[in-house]
């Protein structure tokens, strides 16, 4: 007979960041500050794509598309973890918490791949720059997105699929501040054997692989700018790159110490504050790393700017 899933918990109860009540409002104020700046900042950074002419190239449309996923990992994440700071029992319901295991898995994963795509961005750009409007086609990146979203939603499924099928029969309190993986395994009163091979196979390719495709694009990237005469040209090409190393290695480190490594000692201490860089920190600061940072980005700014003021002092001198 097909086997049916008889959990009795219907919901569960997060353990938050911390409960010494001593921090609560400052780490309130931190985070709702955080979950602003984030907000704002990749939702000005698509915006500011989507209507600046000059942005229309594939860089810009990865980099929009990395903000699209950094502004939603966060607003699944952030919101119920701030309700821990306000309230004595942060209670999720099962189809709740199983929901937001799925879209954070699927934005985490597609984020993976994103980097990756972006470091294979910039290695055409820098090696081949005549080759670059042909190899980095509207295609090809319409294609590459296409790919990100699609890893990002399968393994989020495959883990959610297995996930669904454990039993949870008396504990329902998550040692964490959002439904992960490992929390819930600990709870299961079934075998979890099936979900801890995904999680080193699935979980090992999705980390590995973009991993590799970064590491591999940045070692060339690295040989073309050596072999770059002028040292403006060594330093501008330096500049470019060594923000996103910065970020991959702040993403990939955390989510590496949070998931390959064996269950019985993942979730410890912290495991939460590792958790918070690859699903808070991260997402907020990516749009500094890739905007503020960016020569093209503040023109763009700035001209956009300068057209909204434009057309607002136009709009009160003709009501005028």
């Amino acid at each position: 007979m097909e086997e049916v899933n008889q959990t009795t918990v219907t919901e569960f109860i997060l353990d938050g960041l911390t409960k010494n009540p001593e921090v609560q409002l400052p780490l309130l104020l931190i985070f709702v500050g955080v979950y602003l700046v984030t907000v704002v900042g990749n939702l000005g950074m698509i915006i500011l794509i989507l209507f600046s002419s000059q942005l229309h190239t594939p860089m810009y449309y990865l980099l929009s598309s990395l903000s699209f996923i950094d502004c939603c990992q966060s607003t699944v994440i952030t919101p119920k973890m701030l309700v821990n700071f306000v309230t004595e029992k942060n209670v999720i319901s099962y189809p709740e918490c199983m929901a937001q295991f799925y879209f954070f898995c699927a934005f985490a994963v597609a984020e993976c791949y994103m980097l990756a795509v972006m470091a294979y961005d910039r290695y055409v750009a820098i090696s081949n720059p005549l080759l670059y409007k042909v190899t980095m086609s509207y295609q090809v990146c319409l294609w590459m997105i296409d790919w990100v979203y699609g890893m990002g939603f399968l393994s989020a499924t495959a883990f959610t699929f297995f996930l669904i099928r454990l039993l949870f029969c008396k504990a329902n309190i998550i040692r964490h501040y959002f439904c992960d993986l490992f929390p819930l395994l600990e709870l299961s009163c079934s075998s979890t054997f099936i979900n801890e091979v995904l999680v080193w196979s699935l979980g090992s390719f999705n980390i590995l692989i973009p991993a590799i495709t970064i590491l591999s694009s940045y070692i060339f990237i690295i040989v073309s700018i050596l072999n770059i005469h002028s040292t403006g040209g060594r330093l501008k090409a330096f500049g470019t790159c060594s923000s996103h190393i910065l970020a991959v290695a702040i993403f990939y480190g955390s989510l590496a110490f949070m998931y390959l490594q064996p269950s019985s000692v993942s979730y410890l201490g912290q495991s939460k504050l590792s958790s918070v860089f690859y699903t808070i920190v991260v997402p907020m600061l990516n749009p500094m790393i890739y905007s503020l940072r960016n020569k093209d980005v503040k023109i763009a700014l700035k001209k956009l700017i300068q057209k909204v003021s434009f057309t607002h002092q136009r709009m009160i001198f003709i009501s005028n």
